[in-house]
């Protein structure tokens, strides 16, 4: 039996070690991305709030630990801490910097082979943004159609008085008056008052939309988008013209930038995901992303992941054969999976096992790598990382103090690094090892199940998207005790371990242990 890690180089300058190439890194067809809050990742001049040059300060962390693209949540002008209410889609908001710390931000990032993915909210603006200022003017102002109004007997006599989803902000009502107005109309804004929704049935505004696109993708170089609330741009109702005005988008993006990656956010049934693949190369697995966290606590499939996600892929296939699943653990708007699964390094191992072994694009959530906490308001899971102890962190972020996750309750990074045991060491290596393998890397690699069902494993066989490669199965120990796991007959290709998480898996003929808590591949 191969050691697990015994080859694995650790160094800058080959930790992330991929056979694909760079193009299929950044069209996430192979690698690991990685979600920073900008605000609360790196101060590199003293104010407090983590700026694009602190990002750049640590682009040799993210490549030691072997991420392939980042994804910066909203960095043009906003008057709001998260900034994702714009007032300025060409710019640079300039608590983080300038567009010349962003361009050689790309450039650095390009140098070690890791894309830059921007978010690009597109739903809503700020109701400070020079459309909107003109828009409330009046009916006759040019900009009046960017936007969706209606009259308050207009908006009752259609039944539009709610919203299509909950909104953080408490407000009932997604209509909202302009204060001091002439005229009676509303305008709608799903999310709130503030971020009024943009009118996509507008030709002007839809093709300058395309032109904001243009704009990141080659005159300043992003390697693609995630797209926020990308279902919700019409209404439920609507939703046709959504996968209409996503097709359209995919098209100018491809002829910007060929092979440039999309994501969206689309939170729904899968059948009702499935149409946003004919446009967006990628869509976040939000419904998978709750059940690892239930199994994991659980210590058992209740759920039978493999099931599921035979069925989502399925659909998915159906429209567009090479979709991208996006996978995660949590990210900005949930609580993170540090709190969901209480702290418990063992459990969080486990759950780091199966994002970065089942097929798709695993996504990091800044901090998750060290096991980062926090629950819901929103501010409460965007805390500064923990690079050190507070006396030695020069780059710890001060917007907020940490409430859940501070140097007593979260290991810091420059601990954990020096920790071979650490949940940061699980990571890098286990990020190592997927990039170094053929199968596991190819993020359109498909899942089949296997004959293995036994309480407390989830056990899943993975073949590349070219067929060419062998097939490899992966078994999940989920529980705090080890496992004689049996294959089945159709698992009798299997001959020896190739990997394991954890030292203690032992294989024999028909069968293999898995330590507790721990993850096998086999060939």
């Amino acid at each position: 039996m191969q050691s697990d890690f015994s080859n694995i180089t650790t160094s800058p300058a080959s930790a992330s070690v991929n056979p694909a190439s760079v193009n299929q890194l950044r069209t996430g067809r192979s690698g690991v991305h990685y979600e920073i809050f900008v605000r609360s990742f790196a101060d590199s001049n003293g104010d407090g709030i983590g700026d694009l040059n602190g990002v750049t300060s640590k682009l040799d962390y993210l490549k030691d630990l072997g991420v392939s693209a980042i994804w910066l949540m909203p960095i043009s002008p906003s008057p709001t801490y998260h900034k994702y209410d714009v007032t300025d889609y060409y710019g640079i908001d300039p608590e983080y910097g300038t567009m010349d710390d962003f361009r050689r931000l790309i450039t650095e990032a390009h140098q070690r082979d890791i894309a830059v993915i921007i978010d690009l909210v597109l739903h809503h603006t700020s109701i400070r943004h020079p459309w909107f200022q003109e828009a409330a003017k009046g009916p006759d102002n040019p900009y009046w159609h960017y936007y969706k109004w209606l009259r308050p007997d207009e908006i009752k006599r259609r039944k539009l008085a709610t919203r299509d989803i909950t909104a953080d902000s408490g407000e009932k009502n997604p209509w909202h008056s302009v204060k001091g107005a002439s005229y009676p109309e509303q305008y709608y804004g799903m999310f709130w008052s503030g971020m009024p929704d943009l009118n996509f049935d507008y030709r002007p505004l839809r093709e300058e939309v395309f032109s904001i696109a243009r704009f990141w993708l080659t005159n300043v170089g992003v390697d693609g988008f995630r797209l926020d609330a990308a279902r919700h741009l019409y209404r439920e109702s609507e939703e046709p013209k959504n996968h209409e005005f996503w097709q359209e988008f995919g098209r100018v993006v491809e002829a910007a930038k060929p092979g440039a990656y999309t994501v969206g956010e689309v939170w729904t049934r899968p059948e009702r995901i499935a149409p946003y693949f004919r446009g967006l190369k990628a869509n976040f697995n939000f419904d998978l992303q709750l059940m690892v966290a239930e199994i994991v606590r659980q210590e058992d499939d209740t759920e039978d992941l493999v099931e599921f996600l035979t069925y989502v892929h399925k659909t998915f296939s159906n429209v567009n054969p090479e979709f991208i699943d996006a996978l995660l653990l949590s990210n900005h708007d949930q609580n993170r999976i540090g709190s969901m699964l209480k702290g418990n390094i063992a459990q969080l191992k486990v759950a780091a096992n199966l994002l970065l072994t089942l097929p798709g694009l695993p996504y990091l959530y800044y901090g998750e790598e060290i096991g980062m906490l926090g629950v819901k308001p929103d501010e409460n899971i965007r805390e500064p990382f923990l690079w050190d102890i507070r006396a030695n962190d020069t780059q710890r972020t001060r917007w907020r103090r940490g409430t859940y996750s501070t140097s007593q309750t979260v290991r810091p990074l420059a601990q954990q690094q020096a920790n071979p045991d650490s949940l940061f060491s699980h990571y890098k290596r286990l990020i190592a090892y997927r990039n170094s393998h053929p199968v596991l890397t190819d993020n359109l690699s498909r899942l089949f199940p296997t004959g293995i069902r036994q309480k407390g494993i989830v056990a899943f066989i993975r073949q590349a998207s070219t067929g060419d490669a062998p097939l490899v199965l992966v078994v999940h120990n989920l529980t705090r005790k080890p496992i004689e796991v049996v294959f089945s007959p159709d698992e009798s290709w299997c001959r020896c371990v190739v990997f394991e998480t954890l030292p203690g898996s032992s294989f024999n003929d028909d069968r293999v242990t898995v330590p507790a808590y721990g993850c096998v591949v086999i060939e």
